[in-house]
């Protein structure tokens, strides 16, 4: 809006005054209707984010127990940790077993004898060929880059090394290459061939049984070996997946002739403890939802969603999910009250953790079929439900982009307001003006009259 000019000095009037306080009192209404309906837009704006905080907190509690694999999870434990240590998937078959590890499985490692002159001593020419396993590769040496250092430059630097490093180790008798594999198990063996040259470095030589071995074996590739419940397995790596279904066993420490019991259990605390965040999320769910549709009698001051058709029918359709009994699933566990968790007379939950516990105990395929069967489950029913309400294309995000458009109008109608008040301003002005031009003049001829009568 023009800012005012400095009016009324022939008159005394004060003009800006006057025409101040006029386009205020102009103005008045408009502003008001247009701070009611700002007022009114933030409290739904911050009532929906309010709605939306407790959906995404609600549907994060259901992530355990949605899903029958996360639902029925395993506990795992071992008499010692000594030896090994271990994870259950939920495939794994409740039981115990002992475990006996009797080797654990190890890469190559060969050692050099001490060579003449250390790392700058020269080794011989020709072809090396190294091998881990089914894999070789050549390293070629050719004076004078031919020393001790060279050839493990040229181990460690060729493209099609497969994972053998080398490496320089400097004791009382001298400096030794040393060769380890980066792979476990017997399969994976080191081996190194000649050919060519002078002859030097048959000094690495090492092809057991059937040539001269010159490198000595600080490590031998071999297998891990490891009874469970009285059956040998033998594998590659101390990462065991398959001996036991759904148990991966992690090997530690060989000790044959000890045994370790090994015992795996539906995880009925960890499942109780899921059920219990549920529990606690949809409480502060409904919570929210009844002070969102609130109403005090003694003050007469309602939620800001009190009577919204949105919220009543959310409220409507996550209380049906939670207290009826779920299509599909028979025998005695199909409602949440038959595993003890039951609704309040305010709407909340409660848990009854003896109940569920001992539901659990009976029968927890039933128990899970209650939280996770496709598509009918509570838990899987209420993320469905609560997903499409969060969804781009819900009801919620329909609501907050029609409160944008509202948005959008009020800045308009308050650029409306400026513009129509600017235009007030300038008739006050120009009015007033007038008035103090014309109120000038007359005090001119009123004090020129004064005048001409005193010489009278």
């Amino acid at each position: 809006m023009a800012s005012l000019t400095t009016s009324g000095v022939g008159s005394g009037l004060d003009v800006n005054s006057l025409v101040s306080q006029l386009v205020a009192a102009e103005r008045g209404p408009y502003d008001a209707r247009n701070t009611r309906t700002e007022t009114k837009l933030t409290t739904q704006i911050t009532a929906l984010g309010q709605l939306k905080g407790s959906l995404s907190a609600f549907q994060s509690a259901l992530g355990g127990l949605k899903n029958a694999d996360s639902f029925l999870a395993r506990k795992a434990t071992l008499s010692d940790d000594t030896h090994l240590a271990v994870t259950a998937a939920s495939t794994a078959a409740p039981g115990s077993y002992s475990v006996e590890v009797r080797q654990l499985a190890s890469a190559a490692q060969l050692g050099s004898n001490a060579v003449t002159g250390g790392s700058t001593g020269v080794v011989g020419t020709g072809t090396l060929t190294i091998s881990m396993g089914s894999t070789s590769f050549d390293v070629t040496l050719a004076s004078p880059a031919n020393t001790l250092a060279d050839l493990r430059n040229a181990i460690n630097n060729s493209p099609w090394n497969p994972g053998v490093s080398a490496a320089l180790v400097t004791d009382l008798a001298g400096t030794h290459l040393v060769l380890g594999g980066s792979a476990t198990g017997a399969a994976n063996s080191i081996k190194i061939t000649t050919s060519g040259g002078d002859g030097g470095l048959a000094q690495f030589v090492h092809n057991p049984p059937t040539t001269t071995t010159n490198m000595r074996v600080i490590s031998a590739a071999q297998d891990a070996i490891v009874m469970v419940s009285g059956f040998e397995l033998h594998d590659a790596d101390n990462k065991i997946d398959g001996a036991i279904e759904g148990v991966t066993l992690d090997l530690k420490n060989a000790e044959p002739g000890v045994t370790t019991t090994l015992s795996v259990a539906v995880d009925g605390t960890g499942i109780r403890d899921k059920a219990n965040s549920f529990v606690t999320a949809f409480n502060n769910l409904a919570t929210q939802i009844a002070k969102l549709r609130s109403y005090n009698a003694d003050t007469k001051v309602a939620g800001p969603m009190l009577g919204d058709s949105l919220l009543l029918s959310l409220e409507s359709r996550l209380r049906n999910m939670v207290s009826g009994p779920v299509e599909g699933v028979t025998g005695n566990y199909n409602t949440l009250s038959s595993v003890g968790i039951t609704t309040t007379t305010t709407g909340t939950m409660s848990l009854d953790a003896t109940k569920f516990d001992a539901a659990l105990a009976k029968d927890p395929a039933a128990v899970s079929r209650l939280f996770t069967l496709e598509d009918k489950g509570v838990a899987a029913k209420l993320d469905s439900y609560i997903k499409d309400r969060l969804a781009d294309g819900g009801e919620i995000a329909a609501r907050d982009a029609s409160i944008a458009v509202r948005r959008k109008e009020l800045t308009d109608a308050k650029s409306a307001v400026d513009a129509r008040m600017a235009v007030v301003q300038a008739r006050y002005l120009k009015q007033f003006n007038a008035l103090d031009s014309m109120l000038s003049q007359m005090q001119s001829t009123s004090t020129y009259l004064s005048q001409q009568l005193s010489k009278l």
